[in-house]
């Protein structure tokens, strides 16, 4: 098989949403955004629903309205982009719960859905999502009579717990939901990691469910292994790739292997990359191709049939840091070719 397999280990997504949920007296949700954080919603979401979450978090409502089909009535699915010129019918029609971003938002939702279950989003200070304070102060009264069943914001910056943005937010978003009733929520996994100052009600974990940082207890869920395609022998002076960006200063055996940029494999990490066979690094050697890598493996005593990128001895973070990026990014770019196997 000349097919990248991308091994997913669904349990371990389940022991990680178990031990954030440990770390907190309220609710733990669970964000299944994106594809499940390009993981595969069909077979996360339903590990996630299994060992508990019962209220999951999209981006988009079509987003929600799949994740709908796929887990059935039981949950309760919330919308980060809140109520969207279009989105009305399938607000309706799958019982998704718009989190609600401006008083337009919440105008449209009021006229075209009324009775319709909605939650709030304010802006603590990230300025992306959510109402400002004066937006939120002459919206306040009428929105909080009609019962939102969440009331959220998000942090900027919790992944570096020390960042006084932290206590800014907090102190923010405390002062702009006091005497309020309904459930609250701060934290996604950086803020279920900073403590129960910002848990309040609800906690929404997303990158600490799929094994990326800043969690850093949590369970790897990730392997990816590359078939080689083709060995050879390179003289000393020859060069590899496009460009001839990387010369062989000594004899060398290079290694390409079955997967390039279209495979998510950011072309920026070349010239820092390594892959493993076993324990054994070796180096990207050339350019990242659309669908193929070098690799230099004089150091092997032997031919490999595959090397590792993600696994026991690189996180998917040590990846994305090859290419200067996040876990996330690399997470969400691995593409549709690989044979993706569950383990659960």
């Amino acid at each position: 098989m000349s097919t990248a397999t991308l091994t997913i280990d669904l349990s371990a997504i389940e022991a990680n949403w178990r031990k954030l949920n440990a770390l907190t007296d309220g609710e733990t949700a669970a964000v299944a955004k994106a594809d499940a954080y390009g993981l595969g919603v069909d077979r996360v979401a339903p590990a996630l629903a299994h060992t508990g979450a019962r209220q999951f978090f999209v981006a988009v409502a079509e987003e929600g309205a799949a994740l709908r089909e796929i887990l059935g009535p039981e949950v309760q699915i919330s919308v980060f982009s809140g109520h969207m010129e279009g989105d009305t019918a399938l607000l309706r029609d799958a019982r998704l719960i718009p989190m609600i971003n401006s008083v337009d938002q919440m105008v449209r939702h009021v006229e075209t859905l009324p009775g319709h279950a909605f939650g709030l989003q304010l802006d603590t200070g990230m300025n992306r999502l959510g109402m400002e304070d004066a937006e939120w102060q002459a919206l306040r009264e009428i929105a909080l009579a009609q019962s939102p069943t969440l009331i959220m914001s998000h942090l900027a910056c919790a992944d570096e717990p020390r960042h006084p943005m932290n206590a800014q937010q907090l102190a923010c978003f405390v002062q702009m939901t006091q005497d309020v009733t309904a459930p609250r929520s701060l934290a996604a996994t950086g803020g279920v990691l900073l403590g129960p100052d910002f848990h309040f009600d609800l906690t929404r974990p997303g990158i600490g469910l799929y094994g990326g940082l800043p969690h850093v207890d949590a369970l790897p869920v990730v392997t990816l292994d590359i078939p080689v395609i083709q060995t050879r022998d390179v003289a000393a002076g020859e060069t590899v790739g496009y460009a001839n960006t990387w010369t062989a200063a000594t004899p060398s055996v290079i290694a390409t292997l079955s997967a390039g940029y279209a495979d998510g494999l950011i072309r920026a990490m070349g010239p820092n990359a390594t892959l493993h066979a076993g324990e054994v690094a070796v180096p990207v050697v050339g350019r990242v191709s659309m669908d193929l890598i070098g690799v230099d493996i004089t150091a092997l005593d032997q031919l490999p049939e595959t090397l590792q990128l993600i696994g026991d001895h690189q996180s998917v973070d040590t990846v994305a840091g090859f290419a200067g990026t996040i876990g996330y990014e690399v997470l969400t770019s691995l593409g549709a070719r690989y044979n993706r196997v569950y383990r659960t």
